[in-house]
């Protein structure tokens, strides 16, 4: 099987696996004990991680909380910031974006239902929020706004620095989950003015279930509740024990990141390019900005006429992994809310695909990839009748 579906997650890579080795046979010390060495060899090999996830954000270490992954980052992130401004003030208001992922756009529900207010911004054809609207929005009783770095369909990626610049002078918390497209958009948080970054490993070749919340320390320090009680870990923000090998993979895995983003980044373009070249038979319509423009560089998400996209999932599962948007969705039919946020249209919404080049991707699985692609598609197109085939041409 080739497997483009990278924006779901990502395959560890192995000497991410060596890191995390020793402490999954051996050293299997809490990293809490440190009345022995085992216990500080642990707490050492967090702390080393700590710096590695900081140094990709360019960041104090101190600054970074692990969690489980950005899904808790953004709870924790939205959560406490609100409830630390519930500590002085009592109107609280919450500006986010229609296309986030669900776990931003849940927790944001989950703050309106006790009574936040929550402004959920339109974004444009391209799925890119505009920074005069963000500041438009922004009132006297304002607390966080929270954009993400980029997005996990479509790749899109808006003008966070222009974002930041007009948080920072309003006086306004800024939360970025950056779960995708870290370190191929290098992300400076004191350059973006970010004051709370959620991360997440599985998406930069690490392991699953650890993540990171960045958390702005000074000027300003960013008032925040913990959202679960324990022993105290993490500067008294998450508590429970730290599972040490998943996070000295997750901090491997953002060094290793840190040395070959570039690089990679451009490779993973190229193959973008050949992809789409591939498939131009087809006529693919391309949803999100321009290939080379403002957009995670592995990232192809394109329309088809005619065709029932998971239909074609279905027929092509044993060959190629690709999915039809976020994998967090699931068992959700309705069609992807960000294309249909972007203004799409539920039938070409229905009709696109999401192809995710990553890390070992090379032009011999873009070109099989297309091919198996191509025959699943065409036999798709001939089976259809005029009356099913969505119009949105």
């Amino acid at each position: 099987m080739i497997y483009l579906d990278h924006h779901a997650t990502t395959p560890v890579d192995a000497r991410v696996l060596e890191v995390m080795l020793p402490h999954l046979r051996g050293d299997a010390a809490n990293a809490a004990s440190r009345n022995h060495r085992a216990g500080r060899r642990a707490a050492d090999a967090v702390e080393a991680a700590r710096a590695q996830v900081a140094a990709l954000l360019g960041a104090n270490a101190r600054s970074i909380v692990f969690t489980s992954g950005a899904t808790e980052s953004n709870n924790l992130a939205l959560k406490g910031a609100v409830e630390g401004a519930r500590l002085e003030r009592e109107a609280i208001h919450v500006i986010t974006q229609r296309t986030e992922h669900k776990a931003v756009l849940d927790s944001a529900r989950h703050l309106e239902r006790q009574g936040t207010r929550i402004t959920r911004l339109d974004v444009d054809g391209q799925g890119r929020v505009d920074p005069e609207a963000v500041e438009a929005a922004i009132v006297d009783d304002t607390v966080l706004v929270s954009i993400m770095w980029t997005n996990n369909e479509t790749g899109a990626h808006s003008d966070l620095e222009a974002i930041g610049r007009i948080t920072r002078r309003r006086g306004v918390y800024l939360h970025i989950d950056a779960s995708q497209g870290l370190g191929y958009l290098p992300l400076d948080v004191d350059r973006v003015g970010a004051d709370l970054v959620s991360l997440t490993a599985h998406k930069m070749y690490g392991p699953k279930g650890v993540g990171a919340l960045f958390l702005r320390r000074r000027d300003p320090r960013v008032r925040l509740v913990a959202q679960q009680d324990g022993g105290g870990q993490e500067f008294g923000l998450r508590g429970g024990t730290l599972n040490v090998p998943a996070i000295a993979g997750f901090g491997a895995a953002a060094a290793i990141l840190k040395e070959c983003a570039k690089e990679e980044g451009a490779r993973l373009a190229r193959l973008r390019t050949r992809l789409f070249n591939a498939l131009a038979a087809a006529e693919p319509l391309l949803n999100g900005p321009p290939l080379h423009g403002p957009r995670h560089p592995g990232n192809l998400n394109v329309a088809f006429k005619g065709v029932d996209a998971a239909a074609v999932l279905v027929d092509i599962a044993h060959d190629l992994a690709i999915s039809t948007g976020s994998a967090c969705s699931t068992g959700n039919t309705e069609p992807s809310h960000v294309l249909m946020a972007m203004g799409l249209g539920s039938d070409r919404a229905s009709s696109s695909f999401r192809f995710g080049i990553g890390r070992h991707t090379d032009e011999a699985d873009i070109d099989a990839a297309a091919a198996a692609f191509l025959t699943a598609l065409n036999g798709a197109r001939s089976t259809a009748t005029e009356a099913d085939a969505p119009d949105f041409w």
